[in-house]
């Protein structure tokens, strides 16, 4: 028996989001986020979007997938509290114009660390009341 964690991190692989309404859920996470669907599997009711390097599963609650996870997300309950995208460059004046443009409210910029240090993030839902931190490189420290 050994006393070494076998665990190693890289970086978040996958976030599964259940959804009620899938289609506006791909739309948000594909045309707004600029998320690319790279596979569909519609027996299990599931889309695959990439995110960088880390995917965004949907799951769509009228599939086989989506009763697995108990009730469908709602204002009494969400699937998480928020989950972090990191992202290469960081401009909040830019993030900001993009996402008025599409209607979608975002909170000023906030200082929050992360795994790779303290750096600039951004909050926003996305349209079932999930929570996501845009979250921006961390200054290289000397």
């Amino acid at each position: 028996m050994t006393d070494a964690n076998p665990i190693a991190y890289d970086q978040i692989d996958h976030v599964v989001l259940r959804a009620r309404d899938i289609e506006l859920m791909l739309a948000f996470y594909r045309d707004v986020m600029g998320c690319e669907v790279v596979r569909h599997n519609e027996p299990m009711g599931l889309y695959h979007l990439r995110a960088g390097s880390s995917m965004i599963d949907l799951v769509d609650m009228n599939g086989k997938l989506g009763p697995d996870g108990g009730a469908a997300p709602g204002l009494e309950g969400h699937n998480m509290d928020h989950f972090a995208l990191r992202l290469k460059s960081f401009d909040a004046a830019a993030l900001q114009a993009w996402f008025q443009q599409q209607s979608v409210d975002i909170g000023d910029e906030v200082q929050r660390f992360g795994a790779k240090g303290d750096g600039p993030s951004v909050y926003l839902s996305d349209p079932e009341g999930n929570r996501l931190e845009l979250k921006g490189p961390s200054p290289v420290s000397s």
